[in-house]
């Protein structure tokens, strides 16, 4: 069973940078580099929202619009891990970020939330005005 745990979160300063951390554990019988992972975000009372993609077949990440410019994602398959460079934040970002893999080799990067079978807990980024 493949745990994935968030790490780097926390309170801003609108325009302010924060990065983020996924380590994933539990990772057998494949490597992790063949697992597209994501990130998505939850505000309160809204659904989870796809932030950014890493396709297991490499390539450049995929940003939904609302960070694209200010987001950059990466993946380190030696160490089993992903990263969330944030600048510019916006208190729009607020939000409980999640760290997900999707364990199906896709020849794209989805974008919705059913198709990712591994959810971390989440880290709370809030960004204040």
């Amino acid at each position: 069973q493949v745990q994935l745990v968030e790490s780097g979160g926390g309170l801003v300063q609108a325009g302010g940078s924060l990065r983020l951390s996924c380590a994933a554990s539990g990772i057998s019988g494949r490597p992790f580099g063949t697992y597209t992972m994501a990130w998505f975000r939850q505000a309160p009372e809204k659904e989870p929202e796809f932030v950014a993609g890493l396709s297991w077949r490499g390539g450049s990440p995929e940003y939904s619009d609302s960070v694209k410019g200010r987001f950059i994602a990466g993946r380190n398959n030696a160490r089993n891990t992903i990263e969330l460079g944030m600048a510019s934040l916006k208190p729009e970002d607020t939000a409980v970020y999640y760290c997900t893999a999707d364990e199906d080799r896709r020849t794209f990067t989805p974008t919705r939330k059913s198709d990712y079978d591994y959810w971390g807990q989440g880290t709370q980024v809030t960004v204040s005005s």
